[in-house]
């Protein structure tokens, strides 16, 4: 325990990706895309389709559009400085300034945990009758035990590919569903705010604009190989970087509006409001009859699983970004910060009365925070000091800005709601 506490006081550690090595492989935007289809995303976007149609899918459309924009900054932030986002704002940024944004940071990251650590308890109920509070603590130990030893990078390919397979079963059943297709172009383009939907709404953006992605994006990034002293090396990344981000929100922004036009289409038309995400299992049964259930407990679970895993990390990254230092789940801070994380939302998992409420304001904390992410995160990368002759353009830090904006006046309006 001495050597572990003066461990903590260390700060030289070096950045070890582990597991995130895979991403060199796969892209670092599809790690965001898992997060499009995670336990939180599901319960936003059904109780959205169920509740009030194809009304809300311009909330999918408007987070779509800001996620594409944030991620790709935040990644130009980690090729150009070799840094997330968590030690830059360390490094460039005054402690008073840093310090209680990434402290909410980590709040965000523990939001995140709870609702994927909900969500693989709901499937274990789903698949074994096992209670919501034995399944936590499973998932929990699950994914502490991966993180850990690193043993989940053997399993993440398959595990992305289960869940992108359920994801895209999700686009494919449009096919079979008598859709209200003009309705929905409209929703998709119109903005509008029914009676008693801006809960609904913002956890929709808070699921789709997860603020410790961006900082888990700007750590990822970092594990593609390239040569910072060169330009063109720089330049060619960068581009990659673009069309993978691309490709991925635009999947991201499929999956979700699937989802919300399913549950319009089924629950929505026939008056019945989605109250438990086991409820929305029926989605799935004109396309896998009697197996629906346990194919969408399992889809849930894998779900849940990687999530889980994700979140940890970007708690990970930032905690051990508070003290100058890149992710190393080898390394104390790094594991205080997932243990942090995961544990603190098990905790709060064990006074949620109803899991899919609790799944859906987790979902809305985000969006509470994400103003604070966006501000430093535009701070940033709009400094010469930080980026060099990759700063922002005045044109990209006026959209960069209007985002941060946009969501704060969000905020304002749920909370005179």
């Amino acid at each position: 325990m001495k050597n572990y506490l003066k461990d903590l006081k260390r700060k030289d550690h070096k950045r070890y990706l582990g597991g995130l090595d895979i991403f060199r492989y796969i892209g670092p935007g599809l790690l965001v895309t898992v997060g499009f289809i995670d336990p939180g995303n599901w319960a936003s976007n059904f109780a959205a389709g169920s509740e009030f149609g194809y009304s809300l899918l311009w909330v999918v459309t408007l987070s779509t559009i800001m996620l594409i924009i944030l991620q790709h900054n935040v990644a130009h932030l980690g090729i150009v400085t070799g840094l997330c986002l968590s030690e830059a704002a360390t490094q460039y940024t005054p402690k008073w300034i840093s310090r209680p944004i990434l402290g909410t940071a980590v709040l965000a990251s523990i939001s995140t945990s709870l609702a994927e650590i909900l969500g693989g308890a709901i499937a274990l109920e789903m698949l074994f009758d096992i209670p919501i509070l034995w399944g936590a603590i499973l998932t929990t130990l699950f994914v502490v035990l991966m993180l850990f030893t690193n043993s989940y990078k053997k399993i993440e390919r398959s595990i992305i590919a289960f869940v992108s397979v359920i994801g895209l079963s999700f686009i494919y059943e449009l096919f079979l569903v008598e859709i209200d297709w003009p309705a929905a172009t409209a929703g998709w383009v119109t903005p509008s705010f029914p009676k008693g939907s801006m809960l609904i709404i913002m956890s929709v953006l808070g699921a789709v604009v997860m603020p410790h992605n961006l900082f888990l994006h700007s750590e990822v990034i970092q594990s593609h190989e390239y040569n910072k002293k060169d330009d063109n090396s720089i330049r060619k990344v960068l581009k990659y970087e673009l069309f993978d981000t691309l490709f991925s929100m635009i999947v991201g922004w499929a999956i979700n509006s699937a989802m919300i036009l399913l549950a319009a289409a089924t629950f929505f038309k026939s008056g019945i409001q989605v109250e438990e995400l086991q409820q929305a299992k029926s989605l799935l049964e004109p396309l896998l009859g009697n197996n629906a259930a346990m194919v969408f407990a399992l889809a849930l679970l894998m779900a849940g699983i990687s999530s889980t895993i994700t979140s940890g990390m970007a708690a990970g990254s930032i905690f051990s970004g508070i003290f100058g230092e890149p992710y190393h789940i080898k390394d104390s801070h790094s594991q205080v910060g997932v243990l942090l994380s995961l544990g603190v939302a098990l905790l709060l998992i064990f006074f949620i009365g109803d899991p899919f409420k609790g799944l859906i304001i987790s979902q809305m904390i985000l969006s509470i925070q994400l103003p604070f992410t966006v501000f430093l995160q535009v701070g940033l990368t709009s400094s010469p000091r930080v980026m060099g002759k990759y700063v922002n353009s005045r044109w990209s830090t006026f959209v960069l800005y209007s985002i941060a904006v946009i969501v704060s006046i969000l905020n304002i309006m749920l909370l005179f709601s």
